[in-house]
């Protein structure tokens, strides 16, 4: 069956915050100069805000710019933020520490970023922008001349050995004078084109966190609304850096989370078991022993920043918010910058646009940002986060203090970043970690805990977890890394079983439980572990997160 295909002047690729804040802004111009401009969103989750996973206190500074009358439109920015406090942890204690400048919070908002794209994509459509949740980007289309012509959505109906079922439904071509991909932290397409296009020429390799988030209705004696807390140290160890986050909401809701960095070097670490961990620490159990969690996600995030930035355009399109990498490590956010980029970009498509002879690539866009608030802020810091990597927890401490009270930002040099996936040493190498069972009250286990993540395939589908070469996982990450997969993914997807017909084990991948994190795509240490798209509507439904 033949894809059937439609034109557009834009197509953007991920219904996010900056996705949604470049098309608003392209339709913004157009009708301010009364010009016709056709624009296009397609978004892989069911619906819009599906899948967005975020702290997320929010900076509404690109909102205050894209919606001056954001409070008069309903936007859901509700809980102004409060107390700020910053906590270093021992293992049955902890200390206050000054908060750092970057993580005041007076004047920011605790939010669900997933309902804020839902906001932004009722302000989307009702501007006329076509917003398609439900089909996933599978496919960039190229021209003739090597530049970008658009995407294909995926096939619907594919069974597990890849023929078409007998509810086969072909994908449908979108084709754009330019296409936006905004998929977020490592977007599969947007890696595929930063490799076609050589865009990271010129940067270090992106590096990475994962995040992992709980959403919990706690006894309203211990809920302080707009309170912020940071924790540093246990239950970490000195060579990994990582920290949590406790968000008090409206409602008696507090969002609870942690972040690891993915260059973390003993493969025995399990992001989700330092989590679940983390809870039980007596400061943090209080606020959850009369409560009930309600919501579960995980989401890799950028931690790269400004010189893990790659080259932003090429023929026919442009990267832009996480798909590139604009988050402020140590402030904790990347919303803000994400929506400015993608409204940077959506002023450069429009001049081009409009130009007697539309341009092939959008030149004025890396322009427009170096010429904006986000280079600047991203400059400042960025050597806080790769000092950790440099010299370890006490050192990236004390030099971050340095930094940022003695130098302001204004070093005369830059910390190269490395690639995560070449951090992990031999397992015989490192120590292994004995992590406590789950009681089922404060910590949890994989399963139940992704059971509340709602997430969802079509289970004949492909697995779209694909290895580059089927030995490896056992023949190396499993000889050498005692199978660390089984550890990095906080979903359960990768499970190694004993092989009756072959003896030993063998790597069973259980699709069905992947939450879209993309944590195995990047700290796989033989990177054999390929994330591509599975059908549209599938993977996590956050609601609220």
């Amino acid at each position: 069956m033949e894809r059937e295909s439609m034109e557009f002047d834009v197509v953007v690729v991920g219904a996010g915050v900056s996705g949604l804040s470049a098309a608003i802004r392209l339709m913004q111009l157009a009708q301010e100069h009364e010009k016709e401009i056709t624009v296009c969103v397609v978004e892989k989750g069911s619906e819009v805000g599906a899948h967005t996973l975020s702290g997320a206190v929010m900076e509404p500074r690109s909102m205050n710019e894209l919606f001056p009358d954001w409070k008069e439109r309903g936007a859901p920015l509700n809980v102004p933020a409060g107390k700020d406090e910053f906590l270093m942890l021992s293992e049955t204690g902890g200390i206050k520490l000054p908060t750092p400048p970057q993580m005041h919070n007076k004047g920011n908002y605790i939010v669900s970023l997933g309902n804020v794209c839902r906001w932004l994509g009722e302000q989307a459509e009702a501007m006329g922008i076509e917003v398609y949740p439900g089909f996933a980007a599978a496919e960039v289309l190229f021209n003739e001349d090597g530049s970008v012509k658009g995407i294909a959505t995926g096939d619907m109906g594919i069974q597990r050995d890849g023929t078409p079922g007998p509810n086969h439904e072909p994908g449908m071509e979108l084709h754009a004078k330019y296409t936006f991909f905004a998929e977020g932290c490592r977007g599969s397409l947007s890696e595929q084109l930063i490799k076609k296009f050589d865009l990271r020429k010129n940067s270090d390799p992106q590096t990475y966190g994962i995040g992992i988030k709980e959403l919990w209705e706690v006894d309203p004696e211990v809920h302080e609304e707009g309170k912020i807390t940071h924790t540093t140290g246990w239950p970490l160890d000195k060579n990994t850096y990582g920290g949590s986050f406790l968000y008090h909401l409206d409602n008696n809701q507090v969002v609870v989370g942690f972040v690891i960095g993915l260059d973390y070097e003993n493969p025995h670490l399990s992001p989700f078991d330092e989590f679940q961990r983390f809870k039980t620490h007596p400061k943090v159990r209080k606020i959850f022993e009369k409560g009930r969690r309600i919501s579960y996600g995980a989401r890799a995030l950028n931690e790269g920043g400004f010189q893990s930035i790659p080259d932003l355009v090429f023929p026919g399109g442009c990267l832009i918010g996480c798909s590139a990498g604009f988050m402020n490590v140590p402030k904790i956010k990347g919303s803000h910058t994400a929506m400015k980029t993608g409204m940077l970009a959506a002023e450069a498509a429009f001049e081009a646009l409009t130009a007697e002879t539309p341009p092939a690539s959008m030149e004025s866009y890396p322009e427009k940002l170096k010429n904006s608030w986000v280079y600047p802020e991203l400059h400042k810091v960025r050597n806080i986060r790769p000092s950790f990597a440099k010299w370890g927890y006490w050192g990236g401490m004390a030099y971050s203090a340095v930094d940022t009270y003695l130098l302001g930002g204004k070093a005369p040099w830059t910390f190269k970043n490395h690639a995560d996936h070449a951090c992990l040493k031999p397992a015989a190498d490192m120590p292994k970690i004995d992590y406590p069972k789950p009681d089922g009250k404060i910590s949890f286990d994989k399963l139940s805990s992704v059971f509340l993540s709602n997430t969802n395939h079509e289970e004949d589908q492909p697995i779209h977890l694909t290895l580059k070469d089927a030995s490896v996982p056992v023949d190396v990450n499993l000889a050498v890394y005692d199978g660390p997969e089984a550890r990095f993914c906080p979903a359960g997807v990768y499970e190694f079983v004993e092989d009756e017909d072959k003896g030993g084990k063998r790597l069973q991948i259980n699709a069905q439980n992947c939450v879209h994190c993309k944590t195995c795509d990047i700290k796989d240490p033989t990177q054999n572990i390929v994330w591509v798209v599975p059908e549209g509507g599938g993977g996590p439904n956050y609601p609220n997160m």
